[in-house]
């Protein structure tokens, strides 16, 4: 077993990991190994990276040959004891799972039930068509930031260079296997600033200013719409903007713009309980009975779920669950939903921030 020691120096990860845990209670992991499932494959590498002395470190346990797997197992559990945050790209899926069986294989008695856990795969992909990216493996999160990578290889191409290490150890060779394993760990390192994007959607958002614009559309008709200039809760790793469901959202760094349609119109609110309604058709209105019972019956005709409404002319912004009542809609039947944008709401930062989220995170899921 060989255990490689390398100090990353001045190295900067570019978001507030602190708020996670303390620094030096997290501790990044990746393996490699022969293939996807630990009975009929070789563990040959645990690669970790670790906060000490004042920067970021990283540690690699190395199998020589299959034989020392168990040694490899209980050297790394061994370090890893004063950690409480594991952090990993899709280790959910395959690392963890992965390692417990190697536990299991060897009848050793380790487990990672004491940790939290950080998936950064889990966190960011959720928004791949967000950001615009193909897919969320991470070599294509890589590029998306521009990082670098030394190693050239995939992990499946490195299971040939280790059997052949192990028919014929060789120092080059090592350290080809080891790059790669390490340059996954950079990588995570370098990726932790896409967390900004989990939190736009997850954490909290300030409306700092509000305002009401109005604009010539493409097609030459006067538009209105509500402009919100936004305090992100993490600076964003690179500008990024979106359209979808007709709100725009661009974004740089601590700052971000959301603009969302505002419609000048008459709107319905239909009430809940219809039975307790007449419809007046004169009047295009529902009244409860309580009032309209004093109406002439020939003018009046018991409401239904349809027709009990009352009409408002007003300001309106969309929604797309109720977030804020009472909420509008164009007719009965349709899906979209509205609230009166009134004087009182305007000057509402707190119910703006809470709508800012609301609407971030349908097109997140539009998308």
């Amino acid at each position: 077993m060989q255990i490689v020691n390398q100090n990353l120096k001045s190295f900067t990860i570019g978001y507030p990991l602190e708020r996670t845990a303390p620094l030096d209670k997290i501790l990044f992991i990746d393996i490699e190994t022969t293939g996807f499932t630990a009975k009929s494959s070789s563990l040959y590498l645990i690669g970790a990276a670790f906060y000490a002395e004042g920067g970021w470190q990283i540690r690699q346990w190395f199998c020589e040959n299959p034989g020392e797997e168990s040694a490899v197992l209980n050297s790394f559990f061994d370090f890893a004891c004063p950690f409480t945050h594991l952090i990993h790209f899709n280790g959910n899926n395959f690392d963890l799972p992965y390692l417990l069986q190697k536990c299991e294989q060897h009848r050793l008695p380790h487990n990672f039930d004491r940790f939290e856990g950080i998936d950064l795969y889990k966190r960011v992909s959720p928004y791949k068509a967000f950001l615009h990216v193909p897919n969320c493996k991470q070599k294509t999160l890589e590029t998306l930031l521009g990082i670098h990578r030394e190693d050239r290889f995939h992990g499946g191409e490195l299971i040939e260079i280790y059997r052949n290490y192990v028919e014929s150890p060789s120092p080059d060779t090592r350290a080809l296997l080891l790059l790669h394993n390490s340059d996954d760990i950079q990588g995570m390192l370098q990726l932790l600033p896409l967390l900004a994007f989990y939190d736009l959607f997850n954490g909290n958002i300030r409306a700092k200013k509000v305002q009401a614009n109005s604009f010539v559309d493409y097609h030459g008709q006067e538009r209105q719409e509500l402009l919100m200039k936004l305090a992100l809760p993490t600076p964003l790793p690179i500008s990024l903007s979106n359209l979808s469901n007709g709100c725009y959202f661009s974004g740089e760094k601590n700052e971000g713009i959301l603009k969302v349609p505002l419609y000048e119109e008459e709107m319905k609110y239909f009430y809940a309980s219809y039975k307790d309604y007449y419809y007046l058709p004169e009047e295009d209105i529902a009244l409860h009975k309580s009032v309209s019972s004093f109406v002439d019956p020939s003018h009046r005709t018991q409401a239904t779920a349809a027709t009990c409404y009352t009409r408002k002319y007003g300001l309106f912004l969309p929604q797309w669950d109720i977030l804020v009542e009472p909420f509008f809609k164009r007719d009965y039947k349709s899906h979209d939903l509205f609230f009166e944008l009134t004087d009182e709401r305007k000057t509402d930062r707190e119910l703006f921030s809470r709508y800012a989220q609301h609407l971030l995170g349908k097109m997140a899921k539009t998308y």
